[in-house]
């Protein structure tokens, strides 16, 4: 026998087993828009204060990712790895800083970073071998090359569906990875839709190659629409849930001979679970936030996003990434990504214009994780799909400057986790060209945190056709993370 929050006694309904879960798949979109039942209803409220009182004892000990992706691939040789002595083709117009940690230099549009570099690692020496950006992302998210160059969904599953899929029924009422968009090169691939990332309001172009979107929202926008409408008394409105609706259309409903049914089981079961959790909703509210801590990320687009995560995270989800895509001024660049070639933008210019953000609200979330003691299980990454040539190109007509992609070597911050912070891990070459210091493969990144997951690497999922795949064909731990 169960108890409500006045201690009067209820009787659990209990979960809700397959046929339920069929029935009310098959509602129509008119049936959910007018009303469910009272019963429903009942249900849906009874199974929220559950849920709420179950994940609330849970979070202290959940390790979690927030990835804050740099889709196009972020110039190291700019933005971590200077480097003051090469010639001028090669280090550009920026000058390094010192940071709080001796020995420890960032770009010099960095001062709010550099002032907080004992709460943060940089790891230079890291590289893959695919310099295409699907491809790329599919490489460093997957750890696995894909076969086709230009994907634009994965043939292996990305990180976050791996987690999703690992962790599953650990967490309780909210959906265990969110992304605010698909990424180009991205997916769960074999995991199946039930492992997909839940978006809020996604733009099915970012996994297209096209680099000239608008920034797409992980927050809620007053007056927009997104896929989280939902009623007071938990009656679900599903008529702006086009996104969620499409995914579920496409699944074939002859599914019991296609064995597609468990997927489709869980996959709506996760989106009724969160839809009608409280905890959910109010993780994208960032109205509950104080005045004083939105302006201390900053009221853009960066800044609302990055405190979007941080309020996920303390709801109970393991994974979160977020493309850090921004709007360049027509002069600077057509680009809204980190694809700085010469015809696509001035990349200094570029740097110079969303940089002093970017500095603003990644700041802000490393000393609120720290503040907060969300750094003992929430790990902060800061990258893209690889870094960008060293040697400066001027393709364009104009002659503007920029940089084209390069896996051989890269950059990447990353910050709490529980791991140690406050140091350099590698090296590269005086010109920033390649890794000549604790040279590794960036599966050794993904390695370090699935370990911190508690999951195995070498563990293996089948394929569509039945064969077993690792997780990860290789790569080890970070020790100096550890």
């Amino acid at each position: 026998m169960s108890r409500d929050r006045r201690g009067n006694p209820f009787a659990c309904p209990g979960p809700l087993d397959r046929r339920a879960w069929l029935k009310l798949g098959g509602l129509g979109l008119g049936a959910l828009s007018t009303g469910i039942s009272p019963t429903m209803a009942r249900l849906f409220a009874a199974g929220s204060a559950a849920n709420e009182a179950g994940a609330k004892a849970q979070l202290d000990h959940e390790f979690s990712v927030i990835l804050f992706w740099a889709n196009g691939g972020p110039s190291h040789i700019d933005l971590f790895d200077l480097k003051p002595q090469a010639p001028a083709e090669y280090r550009g117009p920026f000058r390094p800083i010192a940071t709080t940690v001796p020995g420890m230099e960032i770009t010099e549009l960095l001062p709010k970073l550099a002032a907080c570099g004992d709460r943060f690692t940089l790891i230079r020496s890291l590289h893959h071998e695919r310099n295409q950006h699907s491809g790329g992302t599919h490489r460093f998210l997957t750890g696995h090359s894909s076969v086709a160059a230009n994907l634009p969904r994965s043939e292996f599953p990305e990180i976050g569906s791996i987690v999703a899929r690992r962790l599953e029924g650990q967490t309780v009422g909210v959906p265990p990875f969110v992304a605010n968009t698909p990424f180009y090169g991205g997916g769960p691939a074999y995991l199946g839709p039930a492992y997909e990332a839940f978006m809020p309001d996604p733009n099915p172009v970012t996994a297209s190659g096209n680099n000239i979107y608008d920034p797409v929202p992980i927050y809620r926008r007053p007056g927009g629409t997104d896929n989280l409408a939902i009623s007071s008394e938990g009656l679900i409105a599903l008529t702006r849930r086009r996104n969620l609706q499409a995914t579920l259309d496409r699944l074939p409903r002859e599914i019991d001979s296609s064995g597609m049914m468990p997927a489709m089981d869980a996959f709506q079961q996760r989106a009724v679970e969160m839809l009608s959790s409280s905890r959910v909703r109010r993780a994208f509210d960032l109205s509950e936030e104080s005045e004083r801590t939105r302006l201390r990320y900053g009221e853009t687009h960066w800044g609302k996003s990055l405190l979007t995560c941080r309020r996920l995270v303390e709801a109970g989800v393991r994974f979160v990434q977020c493309q850090a895509t921004y709007r360049l001024r027509a002069e600077t660049g057509r680009t809204s990504n980190w694809d700085d070639h010469s015809v696509n933008s001035h990349i200094f210019k570029a740097y110079e214009e969303k940089l002093p953000s970017f500095d603003h609200s990644v700041s802000a979330i490393i000393e609120d994780l720290f503040e907060r003691g969300l750094d003992r299980r929430v790990l902060f990454i800061f990258c893209g799909e690889f870094g960008r040539t060293p040697l400066i190109r001027h393709q364009d007509p104009s002659g503007r400057p920029g940089r084209d992609h390069w896996a051989q070597a890269m950059s990447v911050l990353v910050s709490g986790g529980g791991l140690r912070m406050g140091q350099v891990i590698g090296a590269t070459s005086r010109r920033a060209e390649e890794p000549v210091e604790r040279i590794m493969d960036s599966n050794c990144l993904l390695a370090t945190i699935y370990r911190r997951f508690g999951i195995d690497p070498r563990g293996t999922f089948p394929d569509h056709s039945g064969r077993p795949i690792h997780i990860l064909p290789s790569g080890e731990p970070i020790a100096e993370l550890l």
